[in-house]
């Protein structure tokens, strides 16, 4: 018997309610589940070790400052969301305006929260298909959030997203802006792309070696 290679995340056309997706969700706990607009079933492994230490480091970071200022709630990877296309999506780490989600049901927060949130971050992994992570983030933008980082540690780049504007590339930065979404929300990059602050030398540029 031939063994049949399976692709990193796998991709099923099945016609599920939401109640039906959920069940899925609940008994298949150690994977993780996302859903397209047009009814496709992603089936997305564990992360790594690795990709998990860096988004740990990822939502402390934004988990923190929510807590210190109280103006929204902030979630995890496991999160998922039920956007207004119909699609459901679990970014890697999330925050929604207080108003906008206490403006929700109790049973609304309970499942599958059916808001885009303001804020997303999608953290690319080694098995992570860039276009696609792209295309959720214009997703993620066009169905109502207002600001969207896409760290990809292969190339130490983020990709802003923001409403009807270009997308912002940067290159190996240290730091990261949360804006006027996310405000006084600075988060460091250090230990998620591994990038390395420069400092000036102690004896500045006139040092000479001996």
């Amino acid at each position: 018997m031939n063994a049949i290679a399976l692709p990193p995340t796998l991709e099923l056309m099945l016609d599920l309610t939401d109640e039906q997706f959920w069940q899925l969700c609940e008994n298949n706990r150690d994977l993780r589940f996302e859903r397209t607009a047009t009814g496709e079933l992603i089936i997305m492994p564990p992360t790594g070790s690795e990709t998990g230490r860096r988004n740990m480091d990822l939502s402390f970071q934004l988990q923190s400052w929510s807590r210190q200022n109280g103006l929204g709630i902030a979630f995890d990877s496991s999160t998922g969301f039920k956007l207004p296309n119909g699609a459901n999506r679990s970014p890697d780490a999330a925050w929604i305006k207080k108003e906008r989600w206490e403006a929700l049901t109790a049973e609304q927060q309970e499942k599958f929260a059916p808001i885009c949130p303001d804020f997303v971050v999608e953290l690319r992994s080694p098995s992570d298909n860039l276009e696609n992570l792209q295309k959720k983030m214009r997703e993620y933008i066009a169905n109502g959030a207002r600001l969207g980082w896409l760290l990809n540690r292969q190339n130490r780049e983020v990709e802003i997203y923001r409403p009807n504007r270009e997308v912002e590339i940067k290159r190996s930065p240290t730091t990261l802006s949360g804006e006027d979404v996310l405000p006084g929300f600075i988060l460091s990059l250090e230990q998620i792309l591994l990038i390395v602050r420069k400092t000036p030398s102690p004896c500045g540029r006139g040092c000479k070696r001996g």
